[in-house]
């Protein structure tokens, strides 16, 4: 059987990139991503931890080397929708953040600084490896219609009611001061992605992802299949993929000739570029539609 009509395991994707790229090049993404992730974390609990302040505050609002304001602009909107007036560091923390998402691509969020995405790519993985089939998956639009009740809930109640949930703040806020209630929230994210839904949380469910998806539109930073006529139809991209509906008007030309992935709902993550084998992939800007052979 000729390599162009190899079929690998769909539960274990990857080999062959490991067999062709070895294992560090086939991770390299995946590796970097975590690094970020985890070194983020790691700055806003150098303080409470080590006493070391490099950062004071946590992913919804904080102070950098006491000079740096940075503030999530999904909760400045929240904040406005409660009927609050933010603090002039707080607007400019949050102008400063959205136009990095503006510029990088808002779902950069989601891959690279979240914490909660450790857990569901961990779901995902479990997925593939003992092969559990989706039981229900939500329409992925079901993420706006959160985002709005999230808004319609803090101008109804004049509180921040997200933020009561929502995972990121209950990770950063159990590694501080214990779990509490905020772990089995939490495990109900893992579960539910790992046993009904795949990639059901961050792909179909997450308010905080659909908005940032929303400051992704025109990103500057996007991945491209430039090699596309070299793809063998393996599939193992569209398997670890959390989006995997915006990889095939790219890589098939369905519907665009450009090879860049431009669907904002990308979050940047760099496993398509890793668990390709035939190096089909590649981390561009939006306008280096040249295809190679």
């Amino acid at each position: 059987m000729t390599a162009a009509r190899r079929r690998p395991d769909p539960n274990l994707p990857g080999r062959d990139a490991i067999a062709r790229k070895g294992w560090l090049a086939a991770h390299k993404w995946l590796l970097l991503r975590r690094t970020s992730q985890l070194g983020i974390l790691g700055l806003f609990l150098a303080g409470p931890w080590f006493g070391i302040w490099i950062v004071k505050g946590n992913l919804s609002s904080s102070l950098t080397l006491d000079v740096l304001p940075l503030t999530d602009p999904y909760l400045l909107l929240q904040i406005l929708a409660a009927g609050f007036v933010p603090a002039a560091t707080a607007i400019t923390g949050a102008l400063i953040v959205a136009v990095f998402y503006l510029l990088a691509g808002g779902r950069v969020f989601c891959a690279w600084v979240c914490p909660v995405n450790i857990i569901t790519d961990t779901a995902a993985w479990g997925r593939r490896r003992f092969a559990i089939k989706a039981k229900h998956v939500p329409d992925a639009r079901t993420r706006y219609w959160l985002l709005a009740g999230t808004f319609a809930a803090a101008a109804t109640t004049g509180a921040l009611t997200w933020e009561w949930v929502n995972p990121v703040s209950l990770a950063h806020r159990g590694l501080l001061f214990g779990m509490g209630a905020g772990l089995w929230f939490l495990a109900a994210v893992f579960l539910y992605d790992l046993l009904i839904a795949n990639r059901g949380w961050c792909g179909h469910l997450c308010p905080m992802g659909a908005f940032y998806s929303l400051l992704g539109k025109t990103a500057l930073l996007r991945v491209a299949a430039p090699k596309r006529d070299a793809c063998d139809d393996c599939m193992d991209c569209f398997a670890v993929c959390p989006e995997p509906r915006v990889i095939r008007p790219a890589l098939k030309k369905a519907g665009q000739e450009s090879p860049v992935i431009l669907d904002a709902l990308c979050t940047t993550c760099g496993r398509c570029i890793d668990i390709c084998g035939q190096k089909v992939f590649k981390l561009t800007h939006r306008f280096d539609r040249r295809s190679s052979p």
